[in-house]
């Protein structure tokens, strides 16, 4: 099954710590949740036209919350932590953020 770029990654993830780690030339991304490294590395070349040196990859855990007496959980889904390779141009959607 071919999978576009866009499919893989969701959307950026805008935190405190993420904006900390622009600096570093590391962007976080919620992505698909049976994407690997490099998928999500052809991914991220693809659709911002830079070079990504490595990807981190964590697998966040559904949390149980409630609203009331009704119980229920969150989703599942996996973060992405891109670093780009030294001297890369910044990618624009984040330009403005920082």
């Amino acid at each position: 099954m071919a999978k576009f770029a866009s499919d893989i990654i969701i959307r950026p993830i805008i935190t405190e710590r993420s904006m900390d780690n622009l600096q570093g030339g590391k962007y976080t991304f919620e992505v698909a949740k049976d994407a690997n490294k490099i998928e999500i590395a052809k991914a991220v070349e693809t659709l911002f036209n830079v070079k990504v040196a490595k990807v981190n990859t964590i697998s966040c855990k559904p949390k149980q919350k409630r609203m009331g007496r009704n119980t229920g959980y969150t989703s599942a889904w996996k973060k992405a932590i891109v670093t780009l390779k030294e001297g890369e141009k910044t990618i624009e959607f984040f330009e403005g953020l920082v």
